[in-house]
């Protein structure tokens, strides 16, 4: 990945993850957290990995992040994108759907 590379993700990054790395650890805790998502073999789901994982890469300097951090940021990103495009009407706020974006960073009612 190059630096043009890396500044485009870093960017859309920042602008779609609106949890703090407290927010999102706080929430991750909570039982909606945990029934969201997509659960194999009965363990954790992708989203609430993935959420631990963003927690780790929001507490790193953008300078000490690695190629590895860059292509889940990557990942996150195309993630969010996708869900947000599926919105549900009506009120979100008790849904899997905002459960799930929560798990990957994103709280589509801050």
């Amino acid at each position: 990945m190059d630096d043009e590379e890396r500044e485009e993700t870093w960017d859309d990054f920042c602008e779609l993850v609106n949890m703090t790395p407290a927010e999102l650890g706080t929430w991750l805790d909570t039982d909606e957290s945990h029934s969201a998502g997509q659960h194999e073999d009965g363990g954790e789901s992708t989203g609430h990995a993935s959420g631990r994982r963003i927690t780790e890469i929001l507490r790193v300097k953008k300078d000490e992040l690695s190629d590895d951090d860059y292509q889940h940021m990557r990942k996150v990103v195309g993630y969010i994108r996708r869900h947000l495009a599926q919105r549900p009407p009506g009120d979100v706020r008790d849904t899997r759907w905002r459960y799930s974006l929560m798990n990957w960073g994103h709280d589509p009612l801050a």
